[in-house]
């Protein structure tokens, strides 16, 4: 008789290269450890001394401190998972875990890549073509249409009137908040394609642009799911991460506050038949800007996403593992009906920076006291000697807190700020505990402008 799935899958791979750093390498070794799985750490001259390396069954540097030459040279991580054995290969987020070129290079190199189909990533990762894929399966977009802007000037002008002002271009292959721009009246149009192709042309490589209204009291709501190679998707849930500063999540949440069942339901399970239309494989999150009860689409991250820990938590799923799981080809051990929603979860993401200026802080954390308790998660992977890198990102920890309200699990974060303590370094925790005392933010009558809005009104004070 033929293998089952279940009973083939776990001959797809036993050993997970991790290629990537930081806190998410340490999650990742986690999962991996727990299902039985070996794992093979990486890491740049900066990064030798990373804790995750002395727990990993194979530690390699790959590279100069530069993620040019390091977490960024896709020969060398090939070559590592080639001398270390692996049959995987995990890219965690950021970095080369939403390239396509990469994930295609994987599975040519004879591994596995744990994430989307090549084909997948480069859909959804052009934003015009992820609009397209998601308005023939019936998911909610921006108005404007799903097509890059032409060069004409009467026509761009044109598709401006039917969408009506103030619109927002946008870059093609954009993301993180970079390649767009506002424009509120017709006076200015011209000008702000010129600068906003420019932009992408030398941020994305490719100068297409496309246009959609601007929305402009939205809050950013982001659904999460998860699929196998069996034709099974799920939606784990919704979040709000409208906690932005300079387009840069700050603070998550889930479920998002004040949006009721019968509304967030339909768009949940649009999104789950999406993937099955475009044969998506893994974890991944639909974002979305919500204004006046009314979703619209704005892109897909076809990865692990920095604030799945929220998801986890009020859903009761591990979600690192269920998509270590859906690599290795296992049928998805849940349905939609088992999906559940407990209680309410709070992330907060702990930056090593000025706490006013937001100036990145490098240096050796001399003293780190973290807090413990029931409904308290830390994902971090610092440690008292540690040394912060001034070459990458500047998040150093992850605070996660869940409790059975949204009131309860924000007194928890503040009890659990409190009780966090990053010494030698600076942080942005005295900027976390302001804002968990803010009444607009604890009464959930926040947008995705109202951080930036209040940081003003601080600095005016």
């Amino acid at each position: 008789m033929p293998e089952t799935p279940e009973q083939s899958a776990a001959d797809r791979f036993d050993t997970v290269l991790i290629a990537n750093r930081g806190e998410i390498a340490a999650r990742i070794q986690r999962a991996c450890r727990e299902l039985g799985l070996k794992t093979v750490a990486i890491c740049s001259e900066a990064d030798r001394q990373a804790p995750y390396g002395k727990t990993a069954d194979s530690f390699l540097c790959i590279g100069p401190s530069t993620a040019a030459k390091s977490y960024l040279n896709q020969d060398a991580i090939l070559l590592a998972a080639r001398l270390a054995g692996a049959g995987a290969i995990h890219p965690g987020y950021g970095f080369l875990s939403e390239n396509a070129a990469f994930a295609d290079a994987v599975e040519k190199a004879g591994l596995t890549f744990i994430g989307p189909t090549a084909s997948s990533i480069a859909t959804m990762g052009d934003k015009i073509s992820a609009k397209r894929a998601m308005m023939m399966a019936g998911v909610p977009c921006v108005p404007g249409p799903d097509t890059a802007l032409p060069d004409e000037p009467a026509t761009i002008e044109r598709i401006a009137l039917e969408i009506g002002y103030p619109v927002i271009i946008k870059a093609a292959g954009g993301g993180g908040g970079r390649g767009m721009r506002v424009v509120p009246k017709a006076d200015l149009l011209h000008e702000a394609i010129a600068l906003t192709r420019e932009e992408a042309r030398k941020a994305f490589g490719s100068p297409s642009l496309y246009m959609e209204k601007f929305l402009e009291h939205p809050r950013h709501i982001e659904i999460q799911v998860i699929c196998d190679d069996h034709g099974n998707a799920v939606w784990l849930g919704h979040r709000d991460c409208s906690m932005q500063r300079r387009h840069q999540k700050v603070v998550e949440e889930a479920p998002a506050a004040g949006i009721a069942p019968d509304i967030i339901q339909p768009v949940g399970l649009a999104c789950a038949e999406a993937c099955l239309q475009i044969g998506y494989r893994g974890v991944g999150t639909f974002e979305f800007l919500y204004e006046d009860g009314a979703f619209y689409f704005i892109e897909m991250n076809t990865r692990l996403q920095v604030e799945h820990p929220v998801t986890e938590l009020t859903s009761g799923v591990d979600i690192v593992q269920a998509q270590i799981r859906a690599a290795q080809g296992h049928v998805l051990d849940l349905t939609q009906g088992d999906v559940t929603c407990e209680g309410h979860s709070f992330e907060c993401r702990i930056n090593a920076e000025d706490p006013e200026t937001f100036l990145p802080s490098a240096g050796v954390v001399t003293h780190l006291a973290l807090p413990a308790g029931p409904g308290i998660r830390v994902d971090t992977h610092i440690h008292a000697g540690y040394k912060v890198s001034p070459y990458y990102d500047s998040l150093i920890a992850k605070l996660i807190v869940h409790a059975p309200t949204r009131a309860e699990a924000m007194a928890r974060m503040r009890e659990a700020l409190a009780g966090t303590e990053v010494e030698g370094i600076s942080t942005n925790i005295p900027f976390l505990r302001a804002l968990f005392e803010d009444g607009a933010f604890a009464q959930g009558e926040t947008d995705i402008h109202y951080l930036e809005q209040w940081l003003k009104l601080r600095r005016a004070a």
